[in-house]
């Protein structure tokens, strides 16, 4: 019985240091992520734009991934309302801008 005792007690030992030492080589390994300088994403727009707000919601949880990217909403004809929560939904947000088609230009 003292042998299987001391067999778990050796197994969840050896378990717990791999565990830690996975965490602390995923943390230094990762802590720096690179940043795209200049990453655009783009989502352009026309019209009534009914999924717009899911749209944005999804660039950003991709922009939390990609340190330095900017959320571009391009109107290619929203109607005013449209407009207006595409304003609104730009000011919300970080590094988010709304630009009219004619304006936007990729360099």
């Amino acid at each position: 019985m003292v042998l299987l005792q001391d067999g778990l007690i050796a197994f969840l030992s050896a378990v717990g240091l791999t565990t830690v030492v996975w965490m602390v080589a995923g943390a230094l390994l990762h802590a720096g992520r690179p940043t795209v300088p200049g990453l655009l994403l783009v989502l352009p727009l026309r019209g009534e734009a009914l999924a717009m707000e899911a749209d944005v919601r999804e660039l950003r949880r991709v922009q939390g991934r990609l340190p330095g990217a900017k959320i571009v909403l391009v109107d290619c004809g929203l109607t005013e309302d449209a407009r207006a929560l595409a304003n609104y939904l730009a000011d919300r947000e970080k590094d988010a801008e709304v630009v009219d088609a004619k304006e936007f230009q990729v360099k």
